[in-house]
């Protein structure tokens, strides 16, 4: 989710200053105030060849950069459908093997998303291992879904969820969606909310046997995932805001994979609330 805790940790690490990052010695062809060639002091050619070069950008300065966010979120989210559709196969084959993939999924994904989020630095090997975790839990519910409520189902949930997320792209490009300060506490303390009743419901749903828990197929159910999937599209907002916060205040460039997980955390949930929602509308 937006406001989880790996864009929580990234707006407090630019307030207090990002782990190993600023303390470094200037990058090679830039060199600082203070900082001379090799072999001795700085002549007067060599100072103004110095300021004729161009300013050093993000890439010089390894800060993260949006062309680094982009890729590294086109590369987990490939590792997701990947995985997934691997998932997906086996699950077709073998429904009790789906079901442990999708049992598992569930728990490694939480365990996972939870040491990514505290670890003190960026671990690319975890977030890529939660990626291909989550694929295993993402094909797997896509291929219950499918297989217990219709053809169409899950296709129809994946052009969703990619109008949603252009859609809030271009609403929070153009302004239309301003995120205060105020937004952010009021959507974060609704998702913590909808987080604890989510696990709830589940338990509910696990001892009621009823594939939805509270509400079922009924108005009351279907007003649940509406509002689910109304939070899961706003918290894309708090995500864009999240990283060009990270961008301005100069984040460290291995912050670009900590900054793409977050935004497939994102659009799987709304992804998985959307498979909800119509799943409820056909019953």
């Amino acid at each position: 989710m937006a406001s989880n805790p790996v864009f929580d940790r990234i707006e407090k690490d630019s307030r207090s200053g990002y782990a190993g990052f600023g303390n470094t010695a200037p990058q090679r062809g830039y060199p600082q105030q203070g900082y001379g060639y090799p072999g001795g002091p700085i002549s007067d050619g060599q100072l103004e060849d110095m300021y004729n070069r161009p300013s050093a950008g993000p890439v010089q300065t390894g800060r993260v950069t949006m062309d680094d966010v982009v890729m590294k979120t086109l590369t987990l989210f490939a590792i997701v459908l990947g995985v997934g559709a691997f998932g997906w196969i086996v699950s077709d084959r073998s429904p009790a093997l789906g079901q442990m993939f999708w049992m598992g999924g569930m728990i490694a994904t939480l365990v996972l998303g939870l040491v990514i989020a505290f670890k003190k630095t960026v671990s690319v090997p975890l977030i890529i291992a939660y990626a291909a975790v989550e694929g295993l839990f993402v094909g797997a519910v896509s291929n219950f879904f499918n297989d217990f409520y219709g053809e169409g189902l899950v296709s129809t949930a994946v052009v969703a969820t990619l109008a949603t997320f252009a859609g809030m792209f271009l609403a929070y490009k153009s302004g239309l969606i301003k995120v205060t300060t105020k937004f952010r506490r009021i959507l974060t303390l609704m998702i913590f909310g909808y987080a604890i009743f989510a696990v709830v419901n589940f338990i509910f749903a696990m001892i009621s046997n009823t594939p939805f828990g509270f509400g079922g197929t009924g108005a009351l159910g279907i007003g649940i995932s509406l509002f689910a999937v109304g939070l899961a599209s706003l918290s894309l907002a708090l995500d864009f805001d999240s990283i060009d916060h990270a961008i301005r205040t100069g984040a460290p460039q291995q912050y670009s994979w900590l900054l793409a997980h977050g935004l497939i955390v994102t659009l799987v949930w709304l992804y998985i609330e959307f498979l909800r929602l119509l799943a409820r509308l056909r019953e």
